[in-house]
């Protein structure tokens, strides 16, 4: 019954497996849930590996029995993953030696302040900015305390990496150890323009090259999946944020890429070149034996996380306290809230940065407030990015903070873009699905779009935003 494309697409909170047919469409899927245990004042942030493993086998074997009794055929399979996650596990029976340490995680942040002089020389050999985020401090954790890794990396059993090398090894019948661009430049250890693990940056960090997989092309051989019955080639590894600007077709350079979940990100492409923008992360979003496609990225951390933070703080849900803020929109001016939710990102690159409000207001008002802050943050970005390349016609906005009309509107009037909001909520999977299929027509889907309108008010606040948060980055 045609070609269909599996998409296995492993984040923070569940691992979903969905399958498409040629054109895009959805036509099955399944999730498992995965849990996060957080600690040390949430600088501890991570996963039980054998868990998230598992979540992934019980989607794809719903998706693949269901696709065999219906006498589906699948050509391939792809993979995304969160990328500056990272794992720990031995080379020769394939276990976790150690949970999965998630992208949020923290917990090497004091030692990373000694690199501080190198700042530069890192941000230039990796086109991206010192951070703990990234995997090669939380590697060097690992191999400082955590006696199972030791013990391993002694006996020369030790493998360790992007959560996706590690996902990749668990499921494919051959075991590889390879590692894609896309999550293997997130450890803060891979050259973009050798396209391999940099000498320079293993020594830096303390991280052997042995221990870490072959990098390859996003693009590739990566092994067979099996489950109900069926084997299904894996073809493509990459990160969730690489994918979702591929969900709809061919990379457009005057297109800005936002996928706002828990954090929001702000993408536009650069063909030919790694861009030089000191203030953004540059990476590969994609390469295969011919082509290599870059992108410019903004991070903003703190988007539905902030959200979440706010409701925590007012034992309220998100979802009322979006209710309250779309009420605001006509009150009296709310407070500003300068966002440091999980550390201030993008153009800023702050991680301690502690999130305050700036003047009083109810519990919508603040909605408010942090609904605005995460579009202040993404504007600021735009402005970044609008200084490389053509000039930006359009965005294109994913992600779960999309379904709010208010939050797209206000991005729509602030940057001055038209904002294009997709109905389509597996972003990630749909661009998986595309480069499986060999990425040759653009995939129509649903939308709704917002037209930019004239707004001083919010104009003037973004001002102020602005003002309060480089005199508070001052102080």
């Amino acid at each position: 019954m045609g070609n269909c494309y599996l998409a296995l697409d492993q984040g923070g909170h569940a691992s979903r497996a969905i399958l498409f047919d040629a054109a895009g469409t959805k036509l099955d899927e399944a999730f498992a849930p995965v849990g996060t245990r957080r600690g040390q004042g949430g600088d501890i942030v991570e996963h039980d590996a054998g868990e998230l493993i598992d979540s992934l086998r019980t989607a794809m074997a719903a998706v693949l029995a269901r696709a065999r009794a219906a006498g589906r055929g699948i050509v391939a399979a792809g993979l995304a993953t969160q990328r500056s996650s990272m794992a720990c596990w031995s080379r020769g029976s394939g276990a976790a030696l150690a949970p999965v340490i998630s992208w949020q995680d923290r917990r090497n942040a004091a030692w990373l302040t000694t690199l501080e002089p190198r700042r530069d020389w890192i941000r230039e050999r990796t086109g991206l900015v010192l951070s703990p985020h990234y995997g090669a401090s939380k590697m060097r954790w690992c191999l400082e305390h955590l006696p199972a890794v030791r013990r391993a990396a002694a006996a020369g059993d030790l493998m360790m990496g992007p959560l996706a090398a590690f996902i990749t090894s668990a499921l494919a019948r051959e075991r590889p150890l390879l590692a894609d661009p896309a999550n293997a430049s997130r450890t803060q250890l891979w050259d973009p323009r050798q396209r391999d693990w940099s000498d320079e940056l293993l020594a830096l960090f303390g991280v052997p090259r042995a221990v870490l997989p072959r990098c390859v092309t996003s693009r590739h051989a990566f092994g067979t999946l099996e489950a109900a019955g069926m084997e299904v080639p894996l073809a493509v590894v990459t990160g969730d944020q690489s994918a979702v600007p591929f969900a709809f077709g061919p990379l457009d350079a005057a297109t800005a890429y936002v996928n706002a979940g828990t954090g929001a990100f702000v993408q536009r492409a650069i063909r030919g070149r790694l861009p030089e923008a000191p203030r953004l992360l540059a990476s590969v979003v994609w390469s295969d034996a011919a082509n290599v496609d870059y992108m410019l990225e903004g991070t903003v951390n703190g988007a539905g996380s902030a959200l979440a933070w706010l409701a925590e703080r007012e034992g309220s849900e998100v979802a009322a306290l979006l209710a309250a803020a779309a009420a605001e929109t006509t009150a009296p001016e709310p407070p500003l809230f300068l966002n440091g939710v999980s550390g201030l990102g993008a153009p800023y690159w702050v991680s301690g940065f502690e999130p305050r409000f700036i003047g009083e207001g109810d519990a919508g008002a603040r909605a408010l407030a942090v609904l605005e802050s995460i579009v202040f943050l993404l504007v600021v970005n735009l402005d970044e990015l609008r200084q490389q390349g053509p000039a930006l016609e359009r965005i294109v906005l994913t992600g779960g903070l999309a379904a709010n009309p208010l939050f797209c509107q206000r991005l729509a009037d602030l940057s001055g873009l038209p904002v294009w909001r997709s109905e389509e909520p597996e972003a990630t999977a749909r661009g998986l699905a595309w480069l499986l299929a060999g990425g040759a027509d653009v995939w129509p889907s649903a939308g709704s779009g917002f037209t930019p309108r004239a707004d001083a008010a919010l104009a003037a606040r973004f001002g102020r935003w602005r003002r309060a948060l480089e005199a508070a980055l001052a102080a």
